[in-house]
Protein backbone atom coordinates (compact mmCIF):
# COMPACT_ATOMS: atom_id res chain seq x y z
CA UNK A 1 0.00 0.00 0.00
CA UNK A 2 1.42 3.31 -1.00
CA UNK A 3 2.30 5.81 1.68
CA UNK A 4 0.16 8.93 1.56
CA UNK A 5 1.29 12.52 1.76
CA UNK A 6 -1.12 15.34 2.30
CA UNK A 7 -0.29 18.62 0.68
CA UNK A 8 -1.96 21.70 2.06
CA UNK A 9 -2.01 25.22 0.69
CA UNK A 10 -3.15 28.10 2.81
CA UNK A 11 -3.44 31.81 2.56
CA UNK A 12 -4.65 34.53 4.85
CA UNK A 13 -5.35 38.20 4.28
CA UNK A 14 -5.63 41.16 6.56
CA UNK A 15 -6.31 44.71 5.50
CA UNK A 16 -6.44 43.87 2.82
CA UNK A 17 -5.29 40.32 2.32
CA UNK A 18 -3.68 37.20 3.71
CA UNK A 19 -3.05 33.71 2.48
CA UNK A 20 -2.34 30.35 3.99
CA UNK A 21 -1.80 26.97 2.48
CA UNK A 22 -0.05 23.65 3.24
CA UNK A 23 1.96 22.51 0.32
CA UNK A 24 5.56 22.10 0.90
CA UNK A 25 7.41 24.92 2.49
CA UNK A 26 9.14 25.34 5.75
CA UNK A 27 8.65 27.44 8.80
CA UNK A 28 9.86 30.93 8.06
CA UNK A 29 7.99 33.99 9.22
CA UNK A 30 9.32 37.12 7.65
CA UNK A 31 8.20 40.70 7.67
CA UNK A 32 8.78 42.36 4.35
CA UNK A 33 8.66 45.92 3.20
CA UNK A 34 9.93 47.77 0.23
CA UNK A 35 12.91 50.00 0.73
CA UNK A 36 11.67 52.60 -1.70
CA UNK A 37 8.85 53.35 -4.09
CA UNK A 38 10.07 54.15 -7.58
CA UNK A 39 6.95 56.05 -8.50
CA UNK A 40 7.46 58.58 -5.72
CA UNK A 41 10.81 59.68 -7.09
CA UNK A 42 9.80 62.49 -9.38
CA UNK A 43 13.29 63.02 -10.71
CA UNK A 44 12.90 59.73 -12.54
CA UNK A 45 9.69 60.69 -14.30
CA UNK A 46 9.39 61.98 -17.82
CA UNK A 47 6.33 63.65 -19.28
CA UNK A 48 5.69 61.54 -22.35
CA UNK A 49 2.41 62.73 -23.83
CA UNK A 50 -0.68 64.74 -23.16
CA UNK A 51 -4.23 63.63 -23.98
CA UNK A 52 -6.72 66.45 -23.90
CA UNK A 53 -9.84 64.33 -24.35
CA UNK A 54 -12.77 64.36 -21.93
CA UNK A 55 -12.04 67.94 -20.83
CA UNK A 56 -9.18 66.65 -18.68
CA UNK A 57 -5.52 66.52 -19.57
CA UNK A 58 -4.14 63.06 -18.96
CA UNK A 59 -0.43 62.71 -18.51
CA UNK A 60 1.42 59.58 -19.49
CA UNK A 61 4.35 59.05 -17.18
CA UNK A 62 7.37 57.02 -18.15
CA UNK A 63 8.99 55.52 -15.11
CA UNK A 64 12.63 55.23 -15.99
CA UNK A 65 14.21 52.23 -14.36
CA UNK A 66 17.90 51.88 -13.82
CA UNK A 67 19.56 49.55 -16.28
CA UNK A 68 19.83 47.08 -13.48
CA UNK A 69 16.49 46.89 -11.74
CA UNK A 70 17.78 44.60 -9.05
CA UNK A 71 15.32 41.89 -10.10
CA UNK A 72 17.07 38.81 -11.55
CA UNK A 73 15.98 37.80 -15.06
CA UNK A 74 14.87 34.37 -13.85
CA UNK A 75 12.58 36.03 -11.29
CA UNK A 76 11.00 38.20 -13.98
CA UNK A 77 10.47 35.15 -16.19
CA UNK A 78 8.95 33.24 -13.30
CA UNK A 79 6.65 36.16 -12.49
CA UNK A 80 5.29 36.15 -16.04
CA UNK A 81 4.81 32.39 -16.02
CA UNK A 82 3.15 32.56 -12.61
CA UNK A 83 0.61 35.00 -14.06
CA UNK A 84 -0.21 32.45 -16.76
CA UNK A 85 -0.69 29.80 -14.05
CA UNK A 86 -2.77 32.22 -11.97
CA UNK A 87 -5.25 32.92 -14.75
CA UNK A 88 -5.44 29.25 -15.78
CA UNK A 89 -6.21 28.23 -12.21
CA UNK A 90 -8.63 31.12 -11.78
CA UNK A 91 -10.66 30.02 -14.78
CA UNK A 92 -10.96 26.49 -13.37
CA UNK A 93 -12.01 27.82 -9.97
CA UNK A 94 -14.51 30.22 -11.54
CA UNK A 95 -16.05 27.42 -13.60
CA UNK A 96 -16.56 25.24 -10.52
CA UNK A 97 -17.61 28.12 -8.26
CA UNK A 98 -19.68 30.28 -10.59
CA UNK A 99 -21.87 31.68 -7.81
CA UNK A 100 -19.17 32.10 -5.16
CA UNK A 101 -16.45 34.56 -4.23
CA UNK A 102 -12.97 33.46 -5.22
CA UNK A 103 -9.71 34.21 -3.46
CA UNK A 104 -6.35 32.45 -3.75
CA UNK A 105 -2.59 33.01 -3.98
CA UNK A 106 -1.10 31.75 -7.25
CA UNK A 107 2.44 32.42 -6.02
CA UNK A 108 1.92 30.44 -2.85
CA UNK A 109 0.37 27.49 -4.65
CA UNK A 110 3.05 27.36 -7.32
CA UNK A 111 5.83 27.68 -4.73
CA UNK A 112 4.33 24.83 -2.73
CA UNK A 113 4.14 22.59 -5.78
CA UNK A 114 7.69 23.59 -6.69
CA UNK A 115 8.89 22.28 -3.32
CA UNK A 116 7.16 18.97 -4.02
CA UNK A 117 8.83 18.85 -7.43
CA UNK A 118 12.22 18.78 -5.69
CA UNK A 119 11.43 15.19 -4.77
CA UNK A 120 9.59 14.21 -7.95
CA UNK A 121 11.04 12.33 -10.89
CA UNK A 122 10.09 11.29 -14.40
CA UNK A 123 6.52 11.93 -15.54
CA UNK A 124 5.50 13.15 -12.08
CA UNK A 125 8.11 15.91 -12.23
CA UNK A 126 7.28 16.89 -15.81
CA UNK A 127 3.57 17.18 -15.05
CA UNK A 128 4.13 19.41 -12.03
CA UNK A 129 6.42 21.87 -13.82
CA UNK A 130 4.44 21.90 -17.07
CA UNK A 131 1.22 22.28 -15.06
CA UNK A 132 2.81 25.39 -13.54
CA UNK A 133 3.19 26.62 -17.16
CA UNK A 134 6.94 26.15 -17.48
CA UNK A 135 8.33 25.17 -20.87
CA UNK A 136 11.04 22.70 -19.92
CA UNK A 137 12.79 23.08 -23.28
CA UNK A 138 13.27 26.79 -22.54
CA UNK A 139 13.66 26.87 -18.75
CA UNK A 140 15.76 24.38 -16.83
CA UNK A 141 14.64 22.88 -13.54
CA UNK A 142 17.57 24.60 -11.82
CA UNK A 143 16.51 28.00 -13.19
CA UNK A 144 12.94 27.42 -12.00
CA UNK A 145 14.04 26.79 -8.43
CA UNK A 146 16.54 29.66 -8.57
CA UNK A 147 13.73 31.99 -9.69
CA UNK A 148 11.52 30.94 -6.79
CA UNK A 149 14.47 31.31 -4.46
CA UNK A 150 15.09 34.91 -5.56
CA UNK A 151 11.45 35.85 -5.10
CA UNK A 152 11.25 34.25 -1.64
CA UNK A 153 14.48 35.98 -0.66
CA UNK A 154 13.16 39.35 -1.82
CA UNK A 155 9.89 38.87 0.03
CA UNK A 156 11.90 37.98 3.13
CA UNK A 157 13.79 41.24 3.34
CA UNK A 158 13.04 43.19 6.52
CA UNK A 159 10.98 46.34 6.45
CA UNK A 160 8.09 48.10 8.13
CA UNK A 161 5.66 49.24 5.41
CA UNK A 162 4.28 46.07 3.85
CA UNK A 163 4.13 43.09 6.16
CA UNK A 164 4.64 39.78 4.40
CA UNK A 165 5.21 36.50 6.17
CA UNK A 166 5.86 33.55 3.90
CA UNK A 167 7.27 30.13 4.56
CA UNK A 168 7.10 26.37 4.33
CA UNK A 169 6.80 23.60 6.87
CA UNK A 170 7.14 19.88 6.38
CA UNK A 171 5.45 17.68 9.00
CA UNK A 172 6.83 14.15 8.77
CA UNK A 173 5.73 10.93 10.45
CA UNK A 174 8.28 10.30 13.20
CA UNK A 175 9.18 6.87 11.78
CA UNK A 176 9.48 8.05 8.16
CA UNK A 177 12.93 8.64 6.70
CA UNK A 178 13.30 11.74 4.52
CA UNK A 179 16.37 11.90 2.29
CA UNK A 180 18.97 14.38 3.46
CA UNK A 181 19.40 15.72 -0.08
CA UNK A 182 15.69 16.66 -0.28
CA UNK A 183 15.74 18.40 3.10
CA UNK A 184 18.89 20.32 2.24
CA UNK A 185 17.52 21.48 -1.14
CA UNK A 186 14.23 22.51 0.41
CA UNK A 187 16.02 24.46 3.11
CA UNK A 188 18.50 26.12 0.75
CA UNK A 189 16.06 27.03 -2.02
CA UNK A 190 12.82 27.57 -0.13
CA UNK A 191 14.02 28.26 3.42
CA UNK A 192 12.13 25.20 4.57
CA UNK A 193 12.41 23.25 7.78
CA UNK A 194 10.99 19.93 8.87
CA UNK A 195 9.03 18.88 11.97
CA UNK A 196 8.16 15.42 13.23
CA UNK A 197 4.55 14.43 13.91
CA UNK A 198 2.75 11.32 15.11
CA UNK A 199 0.13 10.68 12.44
CA UNK A 200 -0.95 7.55 14.28
CA UNK A 201 -2.57 10.08 16.60
CA UNK A 202 -4.42 12.05 13.89
CA UNK A 203 -6.18 14.42 16.28
CA UNK A 204 -2.89 15.51 17.87
CA UNK A 205 -1.14 15.74 14.50
CA UNK A 206 -3.97 17.86 13.10
CA UNK A 207 -3.80 20.19 16.10
CA UNK A 208 -0.03 20.53 15.71
CA UNK A 209 -0.39 21.56 12.06
CA UNK A 210 -3.37 23.85 12.57
CA UNK A 211 -1.76 25.60 15.53
CA UNK A 212 1.38 26.19 13.50
CA UNK A 213 -0.57 27.64 10.58
CA UNK A 214 -2.73 29.80 12.83
CA UNK A 215 0.36 31.24 14.50
CA UNK A 216 2.10 31.97 11.20
CA UNK A 217 -0.98 33.70 9.74
CA UNK A 218 -1.81 35.84 12.76
CA UNK A 219 -4.88 33.70 13.49
CA UNK A 220 -6.44 34.28 10.06
CA UNK A 221 -6.39 30.56 9.19
CA UNK A 222 -7.52 28.66 12.27
CA UNK A 223 -8.22 25.22 10.81
CA UNK A 224 -6.33 24.42 7.67
CA UNK A 225 -6.69 20.67 8.07
CA UNK A 226 -10.20 19.52 8.94
CA UNK A 227 -9.26 15.85 8.97
CA UNK A 228 -6.29 13.57 8.45
CA UNK A 229 -6.23 10.04 7.06
CA UNK A 230 -4.53 7.63 9.46
CA UNK A 231 -2.33 6.54 6.55
CA UNK A 232 -0.93 10.06 6.19
CA UNK A 233 2.83 10.15 6.59
CA UNK A 234 3.68 13.69 5.56
CA UNK A 235 2.00 17.09 5.33
CA UNK A 236 3.64 19.92 3.47
CA UNK A 237 2.46 23.41 4.41
CA UNK A 238 3.06 26.60 2.49
CA UNK A 239 1.72 29.89 3.77
CA UNK A 240 1.84 33.55 2.89
CA UNK A 241 0.45 36.32 5.05
CA UNK A 242 0.09 39.83 3.73
CA UNK A 243 -0.92 42.98 5.56
CA UNK A 244 -0.83 46.23 3.68
CA UNK A 245 -1.95 49.74 4.54
CA UNK A 246 -3.50 51.90 1.88
CA UNK A 247 -1.19 54.73 0.87
CA UNK A 248 -4.26 56.97 1.09
CA UNK A 249 -6.76 55.57 3.56
CA UNK A 250 -10.53 55.74 3.48
CA UNK A 251 -12.15 57.77 6.26
CA UNK A 252 -14.31 55.42 8.38
CA UNK A 253 -16.74 58.29 8.95
CA UNK A 254 -17.51 58.30 5.24
CA UNK A 255 -18.48 54.61 5.17
CA UNK A 256 -22.22 54.12 4.73
CA UNK A 257 -24.79 51.41 3.95
CA UNK A 258 -25.37 51.03 0.24
CA UNK A 259 -26.67 48.61 -2.38
CA UNK A 260 -24.37 46.05 -3.99
CA UNK A 261 -26.01 44.56 -7.09
CA UNK A 262 -25.46 40.81 -7.36
CA UNK A 263 -27.17 40.89 -10.76
CA UNK A 264 -29.86 42.89 -12.51
CA UNK A 265 -32.56 41.67 -10.12
CA UNK A 266 -30.88 41.05 -6.76
CA UNK A 267 -28.93 43.28 -4.39
CA UNK A 268 -27.62 43.28 -0.83
CA UNK A 269 -26.81 46.03 1.64
CA UNK A 270 -23.09 46.44 2.31
CA UNK A 271 -20.87 48.95 4.15
CA UNK A 272 -19.55 51.10 1.30
CA UNK A 273 -16.33 53.04 1.72
CA UNK A 274 -16.05 56.39 -0.02
CA UNK A 275 -13.19 58.60 -1.08
CA UNK A 276 -13.33 61.95 -2.90
CA UNK A 277 -10.82 63.64 -5.18
CA UNK A 278 -8.32 60.82 -5.39
CA UNK A 279 -5.67 61.04 -8.08
CA UNK A 280 -4.42 57.62 -9.03
CA UNK A 281 -3.75 55.49 -12.08
CA UNK A 282 -6.77 54.49 -14.12
CA UNK A 283 -7.56 52.84 -17.46
CA UNK A 284 -10.80 52.39 -19.32
CA UNK A 285 -10.54 49.19 -21.38
CA UNK A 286 -13.07 49.84 -24.11
CA UNK A 287 -12.40 46.52 -25.83
CA UNK A 288 -13.26 44.49 -22.72
CA UNK A 289 -15.82 47.02 -21.41
CA UNK A 290 -14.26 47.38 -17.98
CA UNK A 291 -12.60 50.00 -15.79
CA UNK A 292 -9.25 49.36 -14.09
CA UNK A 293 -7.98 51.40 -11.15
CA UNK A 294 -4.84 51.03 -9.03
CA UNK A 295 -4.83 51.60 -5.29
CA UNK A 296 -1.37 51.57 -3.78
CA UNK A 297 -0.23 50.37 -0.41
CA UNK A 298 2.63 51.94 1.47
CA UNK A 299 5.74 50.16 0.36
CA UNK A 300 6.11 48.13 -2.79
CA UNK A 301 2.65 46.66 -3.27
CA UNK A 302 -0.53 47.68 -5.00
CA UNK A 303 -3.97 46.38 -5.89
CA UNK A 304 -5.71 46.51 -9.24
CA UNK A 305 -9.49 46.65 -9.06
CA UNK A 306 -11.20 45.61 -12.29
CA UNK A 307 -14.85 46.62 -12.68
CA UNK A 308 -16.63 45.05 -15.67
CA UNK A 309 -19.65 46.82 -17.06
CA UNK A 310 -23.00 45.39 -15.98
CA UNK A 311 -23.21 41.84 -17.32
CA UNK A 312 -19.64 41.91 -18.63
CA UNK A 313 -17.85 39.71 -16.11
CA UNK A 314 -17.76 36.61 -18.34
CA UNK A 315 -16.20 38.55 -21.20
CA UNK A 316 -13.43 39.86 -18.94
CA UNK A 317 -12.82 36.42 -17.39
CA UNK A 318 -12.57 34.77 -20.80
CA UNK A 319 -9.95 37.34 -21.83
CA UNK A 320 -7.70 36.89 -18.81
CA UNK A 321 -4.22 36.22 -20.14
CA UNK A 322 -0.77 37.43 -19.07
CA UNK A 323 -0.95 39.84 -22.02
CA UNK A 324 -4.19 41.28 -20.63
CA UNK A 325 -2.61 42.10 -17.29
CA UNK A 326 0.46 43.59 -18.98
CA UNK A 327 -1.77 45.76 -21.15
CA UNK A 328 -3.63 47.05 -18.10
CA UNK A 329 -0.44 47.92 -16.25
CA UNK A 330 1.04 49.69 -19.27
CA UNK A 331 -2.17 51.56 -20.07
CA UNK A 332 -2.78 53.00 -16.61
CA UNK A 333 -2.69 56.80 -16.54
CA UNK A 334 -3.00 59.22 -13.66
CA UNK A 335 -6.55 60.54 -13.51
CA UNK A 336 -8.64 62.46 -11.05
CA UNK A 337 -11.25 60.19 -9.47
CA UNK A 338 -13.99 62.51 -8.25
CA UNK A 339 -15.64 59.81 -6.15
CA UNK A 340 -14.56 56.25 -5.48
CA UNK A 341 -16.91 53.77 -3.82
CA UNK A 342 -15.52 50.43 -2.66
CA UNK A 343 -17.26 47.91 -0.39
CA UNK A 344 -15.73 47.01 2.94
CA UNK A 345 -15.72 43.23 3.07
CA UNK A 346 -14.19 40.03 4.34
CA UNK A 347 -14.35 36.85 2.28
CA UNK A 348 -12.83 33.39 2.65
CA UNK A 349 -12.27 30.48 0.30
CA UNK A 350 -11.67 26.79 0.84
CA UNK A 351 -10.56 24.59 -2.07
CA UNK A 352 -9.63 20.98 -2.61
CA UNK A 353 -7.11 21.39 -5.39
CA UNK A 354 -6.89 17.63 -5.89
CA UNK A 355 -10.02 18.03 -8.01
CA UNK A 356 -8.60 20.93 -10.05
CA UNK A 357 -4.86 20.34 -10.55
CA UNK A 358 -5.43 17.27 -12.78
CA UNK A 359 -7.31 19.58 -15.16
CA UNK A 360 -4.06 21.55 -15.45
CA UNK A 361 -2.17 18.37 -16.28
CA UNK A 362 -0.92 17.49 -12.77
CA UNK A 363 -2.36 13.97 -12.50
CA UNK A 364 0.22 11.26 -11.84
CA UNK A 365 1.21 12.58 -8.42
CA UNK A 366 -2.21 11.55 -7.10
CA UNK A 367 -1.97 8.01 -8.46
CA UNK A 368 -0.08 4.82 -7.67
CA UNK A 369 2.23 5.69 -10.56
CA UNK A 370 3.57 8.69 -8.66
CA UNK A 371 7.34 8.91 -8.37
CA UNK A 372 8.31 10.95 -5.32
CA UNK A 373 11.36 8.84 -4.67
CA UNK A 374 13.45 11.97 -4.31
CA UNK A 375 11.75 12.52 -0.96
CA UNK A 376 11.93 9.11 0.66
CA UNK A 377 14.11 7.02 -1.65
CA UNK A 378 11.19 4.77 -2.59
CA UNK A 379 8.15 5.04 -4.88
CA UNK A 380 5.67 4.28 -2.11
CA UNK A 381 4.69 7.90 -1.53
CA UNK A 382 1.71 9.50 -3.26
CA UNK A 383 -0.09 12.81 -2.79
CA UNK A 384 -3.51 12.28 -1.25
CA UNK A 385 -4.85 15.81 -0.94
CA UNK A 386 -4.12 19.46 -1.59
CA UNK A 387 -5.99 21.87 0.65
CA UNK A 388 -6.04 25.59 0.00
CA UNK A 389 -7.68 28.07 2.36
CA UNK A 390 -7.71 31.82 2.04
CA UNK A 391 -9.07 34.87 3.83
CA UNK A 392 -9.25 38.40 2.45
CA UNK A 393 -10.07 41.53 4.43
CA UNK A 394 -10.55 44.91 2.79
CA UNK A 395 -11.26 47.89 5.05
CA UNK A 396 -10.60 51.60 5.47
CA UNK A 397 -7.34 51.14 7.35
CA UNK A 398 -4.32 52.83 5.88
CA UNK A 399 -1.69 55.40 6.51
CA UNK A 400 -2.84 58.96 6.91
CA UNK A 401 -3.58 60.74 3.69
CA UNK A 402 -0.46 62.75 2.92
CA UNK A 403 0.72 65.05 0.18
CA UNK A 404 3.85 63.04 -0.50
CA UNK A 405 2.07 60.35 -2.45
CA UNK A 406 4.05 60.58 -5.66
CA UNK A 407 0.95 61.24 -7.77
CA UNK A 408 1.03 63.55 -10.76
CA UNK A 409 -2.05 65.70 -11.30
CA UNK A 410 -3.63 66.57 -14.62
CA UNK A 411 -3.69 70.15 -15.85
CA UNK A 412 -6.99 71.99 -15.89
CA UNK A 413 -7.73 73.36 -19.33
CA UNK A 414 -11.49 73.52 -19.44
CA UNK A 415 -14.10 72.32 -17.06
CA UNK A 416 -12.80 69.11 -15.48
CA UNK A 417 -15.15 66.16 -15.28
CA UNK A 418 -13.67 63.81 -12.69
CA UNK A 419 -14.44 60.11 -12.96
CA UNK A 420 -16.87 58.44 -10.56
CA UNK A 421 -16.22 54.74 -9.88
CA UNK A 422 -18.76 52.66 -8.01
CA UNK A 423 -17.72 49.11 -7.18
CA UNK A 424 -21.34 48.21 -6.47
CA UNK A 425 -21.41 45.07 -8.62
CA UNK A 426 -19.13 42.00 -9.05
CA UNK A 427 -15.47 42.91 -9.60
CA UNK A 428 -11.97 41.42 -9.71
CA UNK A 429 -8.97 42.28 -7.57
CA UNK A 430 -5.29 41.53 -8.17
CA UNK A 431 -2.71 42.22 -5.45
CA UNK A 432 0.86 42.51 -6.71
CA UNK A 433 4.25 42.99 -5.13
CA UNK A 434 5.98 45.41 -7.45
CA UNK A 435 9.40 44.60 -6.06
CA UNK A 436 9.26 41.10 -7.54
CA UNK A 437 6.69 42.02 -10.21
CA UNK A 438 4.58 39.04 -9.25
CA UNK A 439 0.91 38.45 -8.49
CA UNK A 440 0.49 37.56 -4.82
CA UNK A 441 -3.29 37.23 -4.67
CA UNK A 442 -6.29 37.19 -6.96
CA UNK A 443 -9.93 37.64 -5.99
CA UNK A 444 -13.37 37.75 -7.51
CA UNK A 445 -15.98 39.43 -5.35
CA UNK A 446 -19.52 38.45 -6.27
CA UNK A 447 -21.14 39.06 -2.91
CA UNK A 448 -19.26 41.09 -0.24
CA UNK A 449 -21.78 39.92 2.38
CA UNK A 450 -20.93 36.26 1.88
CA UNK A 451 -17.96 35.20 3.99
Amino acid sequence: MAFIAALGLLMAGICPAVLCFPNGTLGMGTAVQEDHDIRTQLDRLTLASVDTSDDTWEIDILFHEDEESGIPDDSLTLASINTDFAFSLYKKLALKNSDKNIFFSPLSISAGLAVVSLGAKGKTLEEILEGLKFNLTETSEADIHQGFGHIIQRLSQPGDQVLISTGNALFVEKHLHILTEFKEKARALYQAEAFTADFQQPHEAKKLINDYVSNQTQGMIKELMSELDERTLMVLVNYIYFKGKWKISFDPQDTFESEFYLDEKRSVKVPMMKMKFLTTRYFRDKKLSCSVVELKYTGNASALFILPDQGGMQQVEASLQPETLRKWWKSLKFRKIGELYLPKFSISSDYSLKDILPELGIKTIFSNQADLSGITGTKDLILSQVVHKAVLDVAETGTEAAAATGFIFGFRTKRIQPITLRFNRPFLMVISHTGVQSTLFMAKVINPKRT
